[in-house]
């Protein structure tokens, strides 16, 4: 028996067998409002950021790994830099980099207000997907042009072009329904992906008897995820398994058990020790303020602060 998800953030694999598809669903509530929140982000960059944790979390879903999904855009728009990473383990972080004074100016002027999202926010640039599995494994990274108007469809085109997969991505952020500027974030993903199994050798059937045609099985997979709204995708009134029996009525649908996804980072005192530890003593004196060292994480906006006594110690400390 499949176990239900308990908690707002959370990971869902189904398939169905018949058609040769899988898929796995995504809905953050408390991450994404976490991570937006700490930084007071403005809403246009809330919504990519929160459709990238989004995005990060259903393909890190689709991998087998032990260690650090990343998923990085970086362009020349007002919203130069987007990081969102999965751990093997589901722990969330994200942060983004943006141009305060040129948001502004594309929310104030009508530059650039028929362009969508990508274009708009992001620009020319690229969407890179890493994975780390430590110091002893060779870190495996995929780079794709910022083609698409969204996010969905510059993830499309990186399955298409660097793993040769067919899959279909609807990616949905939007703040809850109260009208105020705390009000909270949610995030969601549905993601299908075409099984090899799907299709014959001559690429006309799916191979295992259970289709006719497996490109038309998969076709009204792709058709039926597209009539998902944003609404429906991002109400956590809609239980997760009643969201894909209302999508796919006419399948028969295997619902695996979900994967909790949290938000956690991963700085801390040792780890900031070991960077500076690593720089010449001349260049820390460059970055000391009033005779201490700040490091403020670009994450969590955690901030640590060494002065002279403390950098004597964990340096004589190795």
């Amino acid at each position: 028996m499949t176990r239900a998800p308990d908690t707002p953030d959370f990971l869902l694999p189904f398939q169905f067998d018949e058609l040769g598809v899988r898929g796995r669903l995504v809905r953050l509530d408390t991450v994404a409002d976490t991570v937006i929140h700490t930084h007071d982000y403005p809403p246009a960059v809330g919504e990519i950021l929160a459709q990238s944790l989004a995005l990060s979390a259903i393909l890190a879903g689709a991998l087998k790994f032990d260690g650090v999904f990343t998923l990085q855009t970086k362009g020349d728009g007002p919203i130069s830099t987007i990081v969102a990473d999965t751990t093997s383990k589901g722990e969330m972080r994200g942060y983004a980099s943006f141009d305060a004074e040129r948001l502004g100016e594309l929310a104030a002027g009508a530059a650039g207000a028929a362009l969508s999202p990508v274009p708009r926010f992001l620009g020319t640039g690229y969407l890179a997907f890493t994975v780390d599995q430590g110091p002893r494994t060779e870190r495996y990274q995929g780079i794709v042009e910022l083609i698409g108007p969204t996010l969905a469809d510059c993830a499309h085109q990186y399955l298409r072009q660097s793993e040769q997969i067919e899959a279909g991505v609807r990616l949905a952020a939007a703040k809850r329904a109260e009208a105020s500027d705390s009000a909270p974030w949610r995030a969601g993903a549905l993601m299908l992906q075409r099984l090899p199994s799907s299709r014959r050798e001559d690429g006309s059937g799916d191979g295992t008897g259970g289709m006719d045609d497996g490109d038309e099985g998969w076709r009204r997979a792709i058709a039926l995820m597209s009539s998902v709204t944003d609404g429906e995708l991002l109400d956590s009134q809609i239980a997760p398994y009643d969201l894909l029996r209302r999508l796919f009525h006419e399948e028969r649908v295997t619902v695996f058990n979900s994967r909790s996804l949290v938000h956690r980072c991963r700085c801390s005192t040792l780890r900031v020790q070991r960077a500076l530890a690593s720089i010449p003593p001349s260049e820390i004196e460059s970055l000391k303020v009033e005779g201490v060292v700040r490091v403020v994480c670009q994450f969590c906006n955690a901030t640590y602060e060494f002065d002279d006594a403390a950098l004597r110690r964990f340096r004589a400390a190795g």
